[in-house]
């Protein structure tokens, strides 16, 4: 049976839009040596980040000819190399803290068949298909418009005849910042597609080169952009005089390489990110990215980075259907959706009773790698999707992170949950399924915590 790669809706696969200043109609050039930062003014959308894919693809896709198989805790390696000779497999990856293996099954087998007889050995806790998982897909139609997610005060959007934001319908970060702006010890791992060492707005906040899990080296360099993009929302430097300001001030980034350069990720190689990332200092995890398939395994890294006190973000998706896999895995990581200027749900997010929380996902503004544009041109640009809100909340979970270090990862869920803001009341007036408990609020998580002993 011929198997092909599963085109999953990474996370919201962004929609960049160029900026340029003044009344130019497609870039801007780097004139800002005397002038100071030029007003961003948007006019054109160059296309998805991933080359455009479908919205969702037809059915699950995974890997051909290859098994995820996850051994019970007592079983030795011994025992499992027995194992696998005996199934005429071949170890191609090993996970060791969850005992998981990828496995090169033999030709005559098709993947469906070889993991149902392998889930049947009593020694096998389950086996499966390694699905992938993407970059999302986003809309084709986005407003242009300027930032607005952190100190929305209903000013023009950007684009000549564009309307104006409503006042307030930002996450509160300005009023946030005066209770903390992070501590530098506080890391979040961003897994995505690595970032631009060389960017002057995030060379000075990242942790070290990462780990490129995608192409088993130690340089997560970004080849794709979106990673650059996520990056620069959770932590960019801040008040240094360059481009925009990260969520989380003073935190920094461990950026952990897990998708190709078109924005595909195997799930070993997530699941790999993850424990990963729990094992080296992260304390939180930020997914923009997701696959329409369950995965035991999948579920069981966010259990272990969970358990370790890791609080994990990640997109719920951008094709207003039900929510992505690892976010839909709600126990274990906070599901964020997309809102708008005006503190609407956007047109794209992904429902379901898994989403938890909502923020801006609708024309934020952050960073692309310095060779996205050329050496010409400013490397900032608009997108569009949840891709761009996760990282919203995990910058807030980073805060929190600094405050009171000794929280749990659920103690943390619950504060941004419940000090989230209901924008979405009326017919759906408390918790619902478009926006979980509501935009989240820096303000209203920090105050508290900030205060309590």
């Amino acid at each position: 049976m011929a198997i092909t790669k599963k085109k999953i809706l990474g996370i919201a696969a962004l929609t960049l839009v160029i900026i340029a200043s003044g009344s130019g109609l497609q870039k801007v050039r780097q004139e800002r040596a005397k002038e100071g930062p030029a007003r961003p003014s948007v006019h054109r959308a160059i296309g998805s980040m991933n080359g455009g894919l479908p919205f969702r693809a037809e059915g699950p896709r995974y890997a051909p000819g290859q098994v995820l198989v996850r051994f019970k805790p007592n079983v030795s390696t011994q025992l499992v190399s027995a194992t696998l000779a005996a199934y005429e497999t071949q170890e191609i990856k090993r996970i060791p803290r969850l005992n998981l293996y990828r496995v090169k099954i033999p030709e005559w087998a098709s993947v469906e068949e070889m993991a149902q007889a392998m889930s049947r050995n009593p020694d096998v806790l389950y086996a499966g298909p390694n699905y992938i998982a993407r970059i999302m897909a986003t809309p084709n139609d986005p407003f242009f418009h300027y930032q607005y997610a952190l100190n929305n005060t209903g000013q023009d959007i950007g684009a000549p005849g564009s309307p104006s934001g409503k006042a307030k319908a930002d996450i509160r970060a300005t009023a946030g910042w005066e209770e903390t702006k992070g501590a530098a010890e506080t890391v979040i791992a961003v897994l995505d597609s690595g970032v631009d060492f060389d960017h002057p707005d995030i060379k000075n906040k990242v942790v070290s080169r990462g780990r490129d899990i995608a192409n088993d080296d130690s340089d997560a360099t970004d080849d794709n952009g979106h990673g650059t993009y996520v990056a620069g929302i959770a932590a960019a430097d801040t008040n240094n005089d360059e481009g925009i300001a990260g969520v989380a001030w003073n935190c920094r980034i461990l950026p952990v390489k897990v998708t190709d350069s078109e924005g595909s990720a195997w799930y070993d190689d997530l699941i790999d990110g993850i424990v990963w990332a729990a094992d080296n200092g992260a304390q939180v995890i930020n997914m923009s990215l997701g696959g329409d398939a369950a995965d035991d395994s999948l579920r069981d890294a966010l259990r272990y980075a969970h358990e370790k006190g890791v609080v994990i973000t990640a997109s719920a998706g951008n094709d207003n259907t039900a929510v992505f896999y690892p976010a839909a895995y709600d126990a274990y990581c906070l599901a964020v959706a997309a809102t708008d200027y005006d503190d609407l749900r956007t047109s794209y997010s992904c429902f379901g009773p898994e989403v938890d929380v909502a923020a801006p996902g609708e024309a934020v503004l952050s960073l692309v790698p310095t060779w996205y544009w050329g050496p010409d041109y400013l490397p900032y640009a608009f997108g569009f999707g949840t891709s761009a809100s996760a990282p919203h909340v995990a910058g807030l979970a980073a805060l929190l992170k600094g405050l009171k270090p000794w929280l749990t990862a659920g103690e943390i869920m619950d504060v941004i949950r419940f000090s989230s803001d209901d924008v979405n009341s009326g017919e759906h007036s408390g918790r619902d399924d478009y926006i979980g408990y509501g935009r989240i609020n820096l303000e209203k998580a920090l105050v508290p915590i900030k205060l309590s002993k």
